[in-house]
């Protein structure tokens, strides 16, 4: 077996079936393997191609294979769905993972390495910690309403607010309450330290490397979205341009032409949500600030803000972003803000 031959494996918590096809797609063995089985069989194979889907613990088996000399192939599953032929179960799963990796057309994803994994787990936990305060403290406020009290919108006055409740005697709050509030209070407030911790840790690790502080060069780049695209990118080769960087995150325009006739609605919104929704708010927040600018980058902002709105110019804006950031990270560049047009 070389790496001519195709090995698909339709991965699973603890049942995997693997399919093995010839370049010529002929199959030569299907087999249902356990872990260790999986392992002590891929171990024993000549160099081959081995293909699955980027899911749940790709990437863990990706280095794996990669360290026993295999060459490895990791497809999109929406992608993948197109090559399965007759009803869904593991085997047909396999041969449609076979076939896409055969076909050659559809392009791979890059295995991580164990510390972009290590960065991946660091902003999916910030990110639950950051929608467990904003939950809890939506539930605070609720709950005060319900006793004729009523909290302004944000952190800071259930921070100023609260206290006072607890201390206030003539406000209505019976004892249980108050004791109920006062244990949420003392959870909401764990959880401000716990992502404050997050943040410093976040914003150290950035000042110390050297990529991402040249992607905070760009405008609407700060500590959260130099990390969060560095790990996403990696180091860029994976797209040939800009756009392929954009169009891998789902911000170019979705495409439904027919007969010569080309029809462009929104954005695709594929990839990475929680990084495409970083970039967009960053160049939200680059909108909101650029009537008074005149450097290019400004002004192209106001002429698209002038003509389409707000929230396109955000999001067009977002586009250039990621390709800017693209060009810094794939070719080693710093960001060239065009000189300040002179009124």
């Amino acid at each position: 077996m070389s790496k001519s031959t195709t090995i698909a494996i339709d991965l699973a918590k603890s049942s995997f079936a693997v399919v093995a096809l010839s370049s010529s797609g002929r199959e030569l063995w299907r087999r249902t393997l356990r872990r260790k089985q999986l392992v002590a069989l891929l171990s024993r194979q000549e160099q081959a191609t081995v293909a699955m889907e980027a899911c749940g613990s790709a990437h863990y088996w990706a280095r794996c294979w990669r360290a026993m000399g295999h060459e490895v192939q990791l497809l999109p599953p929406q992608h993948v769905k197109g090559y399965l032929r007759g009803q869904k179960n593991d085997y047909n799963d396999a041969l449609a993972i076979a076939e896409a990796s055969l076909h050659g057309r559809v392009r791979p994803v890059r295995p991580k390495s164990v510390e972009q994994q290590d960065e991946q787990a660091f902003h999916g936990i910030r990110q639950s910690l950051g929608r467990e305060r904003v939950r809890l403290s939506n539930q605070l406020r609720g709950l005060l309403m319900e006793y004729g009290i009523v909290i302004a919108k944000g952190c800071a006055a259930l921070k100023r607010e609260v206290p006072l409740m607890l201390e206030d005697a003539g406000n209505g709050l019976t004892p249980r309450f108050r004791m109920l509030l006062q244990r949420q209070y003392h959870r909401f407030l764990a959880l401000e330290k716990e992502l404050a911790w997050y943040d410093d840790q976040l914003k150290q690790q950035v000042n110390q490397d050297e990529v991402c502080v040249r992607l905070m060069e760009v405008p609407a780049v700060g500590p959260v979205v130099a990390s969060a695209v560095k790990n996403w990118m990696g180091d860029g080769k994976q797209f040939k341009r800009g756009r392929d960087a954009s169009a891998a995150l789902g911000l170019v325009p979705r495409q439904h032409s027919t007969g010569g006739r080309q029809v462009l609605s929104g954005i695709t919104k594929r990839g990475d949500n929680y990084l495409r929704s970083l970039i967009i708010h960053g160049a939200r927040s680059v909108v909101a600030r650029v009537d008074n600018k005149t450097d290019s980058l400004s002004r192209w902002v106001q002429r698209i803000k002038a003509t389409r709105g707000y929230n396109k110019a955000a999001v067009a804006l977002a586009n250039k972003l990621i390709r800017i950031l693209w060009v810094i990270v794939a070719r080693g560049e710093r960001y060239r803000p065009a000189n300040t047009v002179t009124a």
